[in-house]
């Protein structure tokens, strides 16, 4: 039966006849008079959810957590803000402030004199962030390089630390924002510049270049503000050359809920990565530019470590990845916010800038390859790969004598140990220690331990160690030659004499391990030294010497040795697979190598957790220290120390899910390595395990799957309206969403998560295939890409791994965002439940005609007119002024009171055709909250805007047509009209729909979490083409309607 057929007036009528429907309600009235509605699968599958999620929030609060070891600094900041830097020099002076730091007591004028740095805040960040690094940079130049002759002379001045005040923008959610902040900052480092060929302004030399370039610090979304300035139309070239970034998330955006963010992200990589992808460095507009990323590791819970990878964007010759916990005397890692104000980062990253200064240049730095080397230098550890030796580019300065006769050549092939210095206690002492002859068949290293610290050329400590060939090395050569001349022959009659190199620039710092070492970042001891060559590096010398130059006994203790790699090095080939049942045990022997590298290329994913066992005896003669542990990756810097080791949390940020794979030329080794430093001389083997922590490794989930949440959830609520809406143009019944819920359980879900699966291991088993062949993280090759030969997209899809062993994952998050959906659901229909007492209470007057039948003068809050010109107002409203993200929580709004008062009526009426209304308004309210997320993050940064009176509009949120869809939905749904049944063809239509929106989720949600909005938008347009179809309104109908609708009739505005 028709529903136009038996009413002649529209308003009259109710959309769905109750004798469509009641048979079937009497049939089965649980699905329609039971919203609360719950089988025994939907209790037993929420409970194993929770028990999952409890279980990850666990693991993520309390397990496997880093050590917070940061100092708090201290400063005596005093701000000078550039009023003059107006309308005049940016459109954004309204909105932003430039600021010049100085320190209090120590530099209090506010005329530019030194290197420009601006610093960048992050995301909701402030300009008074600035404090700790430029504190920092006036003491350590006031303290020591202003005395030191030697740094003014190689272009060291003081550096005049610039920052911005942006109002605590959020631009972690707002691609327009991050760009409005780009061309902002291009403008300030205009301004910038003309400071220093301002006279007035300016205290620096007039023999100096004025600079034409500014070094930058960028922290969190700072940092992707920096590499977008370069991409901008008012960047002036080369005014940007060094680029140091704290915890910026430069692989992909933190959120993909902004479309504007997530095309900005693609356009800013897009251009780094085709512009190192050109082969001639003129064709290159960023080949001076240097880009550090220090990543704080796994005490930041606000963007994950991952995402701070270079790896996929800048080749090794022109920046890095380093974690903190890597850096020399820094050695621990830190959060969000502790990365700006650390003290010993500070420290590192000042004395970093200071190293690769200098004002004779306009460019105010040193040239790339010098800046690239001083930055290695500082921050990584210099136990790497691509950590540049000293040693074998110097000149011998030293010329060693020694007795003919001495005893203290250590035969070849032995350990030197010197379990204390000092003990000649009247001259210095030296050992010497043969170097092996160059072409052996294996490749051999040599390794220095020490707790002193090795003195440098003239210094006079207590140890030094030099290589040394026989001098003269040719004919006439002449000891005038060599600045250092060391004595060690005493009163004998015979000598030989050593030309010599110190060794000291290449000494490794190490956190000094003892049995009273608790924590690698704890100062109390003095850190060790460490030495360690490859013997190519060596061919020149004979000796090593290792001169004791103690006056008097002292506890200082080396151990010095030759090793082939053999023994130095373990491969171990284990897959994750037997590693998992299994784990790793490792026996060392008594006799042993200083230091030993265990390699384990099967552990590369970020996503598991281990432990570490260290297992050994007492040594009798009493150990000269306590085994020292570093974990390693090398694709990103990462390194963790572990003193005085016996158990250990191990967790990395190797492949992780959605990275892009690294640039031609990064492809480090794969897995996690371990470098364990065990006293060779105690006589005790050491054992040592490495096991997976499953409860641990459950924690690491959340960092890198929180978007997940937001998306999984739409693929259930997706499938489950399909369910709904396949049973309503079946029967006339439109179950509750409980009930749907219930039988996609019994259904389409566990196909879908299994469909799932079996894509997830189809998408990654190519890829896997690809990387083992060859022996790397390169994707395939794509024929005719302009920027480089690689996919950067292959792993954004579904769950975003390459990895075919996490394929449990894909049901472990749908069984976990089931459960979510569930609670969602009910606590949706105890605040209904709720509201409608608390509506019933105030309303007593009925919501239907006197039949009971729900029609729209009763149902409707307001008239027909009053409605069409709250749209109209609305959507111009949107073209104009506000977002239609605004407009959305509006809506929202809206349709919790539709279904409030929907509750309401189908409580007083029992009628089935009540109860289905109810149920689809509830289940679009369902959709509804969880597209919310999507939008509250943009409508946030528009409350901010109207905070700071900024009120020029984004046209990206000003298309009405991503809105009017969902406003025409909420409003027929406030009039109480039912979606009518489709009986044609056209009703597979939502199913498909409906279903791809589901895989849509699935598949791409994460990645492009904000166009699930835009889906939904569609779907509610279809929907609303279904409730104008039966209504068979037209234009001619409508203006018909607002003529003689009575604005003055007996139709009120609720409470």
């Amino acid at each position: 039966m028709e529903p136009d057929r038996d009413v002649k007036s529209p308003l009259a009528k109710d959309i769905t006849p109750d004798s469509m429907v009641e048979g079937h309600g009497r049939r089965r009235p649980q699905l329609l008079r039971n919203p609360w509605a719950c089988s025994w699968i939907t209790v037993l599958t929420t409970l194993a959810s929770f028990a999952l999620l409890g279980l990850m929030v666990q693991s993520f609060l309390g397990r496997q957590l880093d050590v917070k070891g940061c100092e708090m600094s201290y400063m005596r900041p005093a701000f000078a803000k550039f009023s003059d830097f107006d309308t005049e020099h940016t459109r954004f002076a309204s909105k932003y402030s430039l600021y010049l730091y100085r320190e209090g007591g120590i530099d209090e004028d506010i005329r530019v004199k030194g290197v420009p740095v601006l610093f960048i805040p992050g995301n909701a960040g402030s300009y008074k962030q600035v404090r700790p690094l430029a504190a920092e940079a006036a003491y350590h130049y006031h303290n020591v390089l202003r005395h030191d002759m030697g740094a003014s002379r190689a272009g060291k001045r003081p550096l005049d630390f610039f920052s911005v005040d942006f109002n605590e923008d959020i631009t972690a959610f707002h691609g327009q924002t991050l760009l409005d902040q780009a061309e902002y900052l291009n403008d300030a480092i205009s301004f910038i510049l003309s400071l220093y060929h301002t006279p007035s302004r300016s205290m620096r030399d007039a023999n100096l270049p004025d600079p034409t370039s500014v070094m930058i610090v960028g922290h969190s979304m700072g940092g992707i503000v920096a590499r977008t300035m370069l991409t901008r139309s008012n960047y002036q070239a080369n005014t940007i050359n060094t680029i140091i970034t704290l915890s910026a998330p430069h692989a992909r955006p933190p959120v993909s809920f902004d479309g504007d963010m997530v095309r900005t992200y693609q356009s800013i990589n897009e251009y780094w990565r085709h512009a190192y992808s050109q082969r001639w460095a003129i064709d290159n507009p960023l080949w001076h530019v240097t880009l550090i990323s220090i990543a704080g590791g796994g005490l930041d819970t606000v963007v994950p470590s991952d995402y701070a990878s270079l790896a996929s964007l800048v080749p090794e010759t022109h920046g890095f990845t380093v974690f903190t916990s890597s850096i020399p005397n820094v050695w621990t890692g830190m959060d969000h916010l502790a990365i700006t104000w650390c003290d010993q980062l500070r420290k590192s990253v000042v004395r970093a800038l200071y190293d690769v200064i200098d004002v004779s240049r306009p460019s105010q730095t040193v040239p790339r390859a010098e800046r690239m080397r001083g930055f290695k230098k500082q921050f990584l550890t210099g136990l790497e790969d691509v950590a540049e030796r000293t040693l074998p580019h110097k000149e011998a300065k030293t010329l060693l004598t020694l007795e003919d006769e001495s005893n203290a050549i250590i035969s070849p092939g032995e350990k030197l140990v010197l379990r204390s210095l000092g003990q000649a206690q009247r001259k210095p002492k030296s050992y010497l220690l043969p170097v092996p002859p160059q072409g052996a068949q294996e490749s051999t290293k040599f390794a220095l331990l020490t707790n002193e610290k090795l003195d440098a050329l003239e210094e006079s400590g207590r140890l030094e160690v030099l290589f040394c060939s026989v001098f003269p090395p040719q004919a006439g050569h002449s000891a005038a030659l060599l600045s250092m001349n060391m004595d060690l022959s005493g009163d004998g009659s015979g000598s030989t004499r050593l030309a010599c190199k110190n060794a000291a620039s290449d000494a490794i710092s190490l956190p000094a391990s003892t049995r009273h070492s608790s924590q690698p970042f704890k100062m109390d001891q003095q850190p060790f030294s460490y030495l360690q060559y490859d013997l190519e590096d060596l061919a020149e010398f004979q000796f090593v010497a290792v001169v004791d130059k103690a006056g008097e006994h002292s506890s200082g203790w080396v151990v010095a040795e030759f090793t082939p790699a053999s023994e130095s090095t373990m491969h171990v080939n284990m897959g994750i697979q037997r590693f998992l049942t299994t784990g790793l045990n490792v026996h060392l022997p008594t006799r042993r190598p200083l230091v030993t590298d265990i390699k384990i290329p099967a552990l590369y994913s970020s996503l598991l957790a281990y432990k570490l066992h260290i297992g050994k005896h007492n040594c009798d003669m009493g150990e000269l220290f306590a085994p020292l542990v570093r974990q390693y990756i090398t694709d990103v810097y990462e390194s963790k120390f572990f003193v005085n080791v016996k158990d250990a949390n191990i967790n990395l940020h190797g492949i992780a899910p959605y990275m892009p794979a690294p640039v031609l030329g990064r492809q480090g080794d794969k897995g996690l390595s371990l470098q364990l430093w065990a006293d060779p001389t105690c006589d005790s083997s050491i054992d040592v395990s490495l096991k997976i922590d499953i409860l641990g490794s459950m924690g690491k989930l959340w960092m890198r799957y929180r978007i997940v949440f937001a998306a999984f959830p739409l693929l259930v609520v997706a499938l489950v309206l399909r369910q709904q809406f396949r049973m309503y143009d079946e029967t006339g019944v439109f179950m509750s969403f409980a009930e749907g819920l219930n039988e996609c359980l019994r259904s389409s879900l566990p196909f879908a998560f299994a469909a799932l699966t079996f894509l997830s291991v189809s998408l990654s088993s190519p890829r896997q295939e690809t990387s083992q062949s060859t022996q790397s993280w390169l994707h395939h090759t794509t024929i005719g890409n302009a920027t480089g030969m690689f996919d950067y997209t292959d792993n954004e899809l579904l769950l975003g791994l390459n990895d075919n062993f996490f394929w449990f994952l894909v049901p472990i998050f749908g069984l976990m965002c089931i459960g979510i959906c569930v609670a969602v659901n009910y606590a949706v229909l105890a605040i209904t439940y709720i509201l409608t007492i608390l509506y019933a209470l105030v309303r007593s007057s009925p919501l239907r005609s006197e039949d009971g039948r729900r029609t729209p003068t009763a149902f409707a809050v307001t008239s027909t007119r009053q409605r069409v010109i709250t749209t109209i107002i609305l959507l111009t409203l949107v073209s104009t002024v506000i977002p239609y993200h605004f407009a959305y929580i509006v809506l929202c709004i809206v349709q919790i009171a539709t279904c409030v008062r929907g509750s309401k009526l189908a409580r007083e009426s029992h009628l089935d055709t009540n109860y289905n209304f109810y149920n689809y308004a509830h289940s679009i309210l369902i959709l509804m909250i969880w597209i919310l997320p999507i939008n509250l993050p943009v409508l946030v940064v528009w409350v901010q805007n109207l905070a700071v009176h900024w009120l020029t509009p984004f046209s990206s949120h000003h298309n009405v047509l991503s809105i009017t869809p969902f406003i025409l939905l909420v409003e027929t749904l406030s009039t109480g009209r039912m979606v009518p049944r489709v009986h044609s063809r056209f009703r597979l239509f939502t199913s498909v729909f409906l279903f791809s929106i589901a895989a849509y989720a699935a598949v791409y949600g994460v990645s492009y979490a904000y166009v699930l909005h835009h889906l939904a938008n569609i779907l509610c347009a279809w929907l609303v083409a279904l409730h104008f179809k039966a209504s068979s309104f037209s234009v001619k109908r409508i203006s018909h309607v607002l003529e003689t609708i009575d604005p003055d009739s007996n139709t009120k505005k609720h409470p």
